[in-house]
């Protein structure tokens, strides 16, 4: 076939495309009055798992599945927006990571409003100023995010979703790397790249910010400062990025939860997160875990934290595969229950197809 042959079936094509994106729009508002009569949540993170598992499944090329996944996030993100004007609170000021998290599971077509911290986020969802938050939870190589974790003892919001996301760091200024005599970040991040800061800028003062937005901001405005912030921040803000990627591992990851009032239903590949306190006695943890083990659960974390009550009192947060509604799960978490002071179960949600 000739050029215009090809770009006039290019054209047909679209012509179908778009009619069938505006048939499917159709659909949505009709399940979203539905779920509105119901009194269901309009964003389904089972769905969504469901869909992206269906792309997988389906998806037969030349377009790559992760192609594929972020054209429909951005369709399913439309489509949400018409359903219900969607207000996504995040840990921000915008460009920072938890801010490109948000958007990678949300899309760009709804609402999104920063707040200074993980406090705030909580709040905001708690009192309905906003229908999903999303925090960080988890580095790989720096560890839990303990304000996150101390915030599910008394909230009363569920883990709906879990975000996981590849963080690469770039060391950003408009001044020569030479000449740079100061560099702004948070300290996780300064943990994150030791490698390359001892390496290639041995003695320069290193300062604490609140965020690498923050960082990225205060870099902008000074000679001979620079930042250690997200590609987006040197867009925003107008630096230049004078090294890419110098986190020290290649395997540098952040979970991040999305926290709303109702945790995800059940999709078959599901995770459960709950926190317990145990009693004071002998064997307290070992009788806690019991229960697992004999329901063969793949128990996949458990991270302690002072319960700041009483000294040497602490909560255990607990990551299970399985859903709560899983016949194992259930069972298990009801016998944890009888041997413990405290327990709540967080949320079970899809678990997270990024690598």
């Amino acid at each position: 076939m000739s050029l215009d042959e090809v770009r006039k079936k290019i054209d047909e094509l679209d012509d179908t495309i778009i009619a069938l994106l505006n048939e499917r729009t159709r659909y949505v508002l009709e399940i979203g009055d539905i779920k509105k009569n119901k009194g269901q949540e309009i964003y389904a993170p089972e769905r969504e798992f469901a869909i992206y598992q269906k792309i997988d499944a389906v998806n037969k090329g030349p377009l790559p599945a992760d192609a594929m996944k972020v054209i429909y996030r951005e369709i399913m993100s439309a489509a949400l927006s018409l359903e219900k004007e969607l207000k996504i609170a995040y840990l921000g000021p915008e460009a920072t990571y938890t801010n490109l998290a948000a958007l990678s599971k949300f899309g760009s077509s709804v609402q999104y409003v920063s707040y200074p911290s993980i406090t705030d986020v909580f709040t905001a969802v708690a009192k309905g100023n906003a229908d999903y938050g999303v925090v960080p939870i988890e580095n790989s190589t720096e560890g839990a995010v303990s304000h996150t974790l101390d915030m599910f003892i008394d909230s009363e919001l569920k883990i709906c979703s879990e975000i996981m996301m590849e963080i690469r760091h770039h060391f950003l200024s408009n001044s020569l790397l030479k000449d740079v005599k100061r560099v702004y970040s948070k300290p996780e991040v300064f943990g994150q790249c030791r490698r390359w800061i001892e390496m290639t800028i041995p003695g320069v003062m290193l300062v604490d910010a609140p965020s690498t937005t923050a960082a990225a901001q205060k870099a902008a405005r000074e000679d001979g400062s620079a930042a250690i912030a997200s590609r987006l921040a040197a867009s925003i803000y107008g630096l230049d990025i004078l090294a890419e990627g110098i986190e020290d591992s290649a395997q540098n990851r952040t979970k991040f939860f999305v926290i709303g009032r109702k945790m995800a239903a059940r999709t078959g590949n599901d995770r459960t997160s709950i926190v317990v306190s145990i009693k004071d006695k002998i064997g307290g943890l070992y009788d806690l875990l019991q229960p697992i083990k004999k329901h063969k659960i793949n128990m996949t974390k458990i991270e302690s934290r002072p319960s700041k009550k009483k000294a040497w009192d602490y909560y255990f947060f607990i990551d299970m595969i399985g859903h709560i509604e899983d016949e194992n799960i259930k069972v298990a978490v009801e016998q944890m229950e009888e041997s413990v002071k405290f327990l709540k179960v967080l949320g079970s949600y899809p678990v997270s197809q990024e690598k």
